[in-house]
């Protein structure tokens, strides 16, 4: 009997301290994949069932060491989880991240002025959900409805910013985080007193988005805010060429340019044709045009247009916004050696037809 017990024991120290190999050649274990294993701990199940996954994945020797591991650290839970193994680890760095709950998660980056359609394409591409099952979830207005009880979807509200999720994550628990950080930037903008002709969440997160979709520099979003601020104040057209691509966008038409006759396009949110915002906002904000649409800048400009350097040149009336488009095609016209010394870099190219006036 002691001799047994003494076998017992030197087995599971040894199994305990010795490193299992689970990416190359050097895997203690055959069949353990090369590049790593994924290993999925259900939510409420007992340690025995643990260790007999850990182990027929390699990640651990044996099942009855480990067993007797967690017997001897039963204070402490292991949690639920998928985890990624793909370097050697002794049996008690498993037990440490299983109880700390060390879950495999992949970064989602989020840039500012995408529509919830470029959030579930950039979802799908990498590997998270399908496509159709994150824009189920974000066609659901639920979670904001308090706020912005009128919002026809969760577009404008799914906040740009860099997220951790797992692998096997939801539309909903996906749209949920989007959702809280969209809420915890909108409770921390600085306050304002400055006049609008907007006044709800959702009319301040829609002249926001049009902002973020017609620049690219923070530092000018208070101005656009401004002149779009001024044409809602005298119920002048907003003009906006991003909403028209958006309504296109809802009819499945954009082809990723936009033509006189897309102007014509009948649509709610073609500010070309309809007076004030559009139903909701056009892409999803972020802070620096958030808090640009919440305090536009005083102006008593009612136009711009691109100035082919990522900005744009504004002007007070349409006599002098003609000008200022003339100017612009000249300088699209400039002799390619120069238009290339001169070229503004891919990340502040306008994201509007700019030519056109407003």
């Amino acid at each position: 009997m002691r001799r047994l017990l003494f076998f017992f024991r030197s087995t599971f120290f040894s199994d305990c301290r010795s490193g299992i190999h689970v990416r190359g050649s050097g895997s203690a274990v055959p069949g353990v994949p090369s590049g790593g294993v994924y290993v999925d701990i259900p939510h409420g199940v007992p340690q025995r069932t643990i260790a007999r996954l850990l182990a027929e994945n390699g990640v651990v020797r044996s099942r009855i060491a480990f067993e007797a591991l967690c017997r001897s650290r039963k204070r402490r839970k292991l949690e639920a989880g998928e985890y990624f193994f793909d370097h050697p680890l002794t049996s008690f760095e498993v037990f440490d991240a299983l109880a700390n709950g060390r879950v495999f998660i992949k970064e989602l980056v989020v840039p500012e002025g995408f529509t919830m359609f470029d959030i579930a394409d950039l979802a799908a591409n990498e590997g998270f959900l399908s496509r159709d099952d994150f824009l189920a979830a974000a066609r659901d207005p639920s979670l904001i409805l308090d706020l912005a009880p009128h919002a026809p979807s969760l577009e404008g509200f799914l906040f740009p910013a860099t997220y951790e999720f797992p692998r096997h994550v939801t539309g909903k628990e996906m749209t949920t985080a989007m959702v809280k950080r969209f809420r915890q930037i909108w409770i921390a903008l600085p306050p304002t007193d400055a006049p609008a002709a907007h006044h709800t969440v959702q009319d301040v997160v829609t002249l926001a988005s049009l902002v973020e979709r017609e620049t690219p520099r923070p530092e000018e979003r208070p101005h656009v805010a401004g002149v779009f601020a001024n044409r809602l104040r005298i119920r002048q057209p907003l003009q906006c060429d991003p909403t028209v691509a958006y309504a296109l966008t809802l009819a499945g038409k954009y082809t990723g340019k936009l033509n006189s006759e897309d102007l014509r396009f009948a649509s709610p949110y073609n500010t070309y044709h309809n007076r004030g915002l559009p139903p909701g906002p056009i892409a999803n904000p972020g802070e620096a045009s958030l808090q640009a649409a919440a305090a536009p800048s005083p102006t008593h400009d009612l136009y711009f247009v691109a100035n082919t350097e990522g900005g744009h040149f504004f002007s007070k009336t349409f006599r002098e916004h003609n000008q200022n488009v003339v100017r612009y095609r000249r300088l699209l016209q400039q002799p390619q050696s120069q238009a290339v010394s001169s070229a503004p870099s891919a990340t502040t190219v306008s994201k509007t037809s700019p030519a056109r006036p407003r």
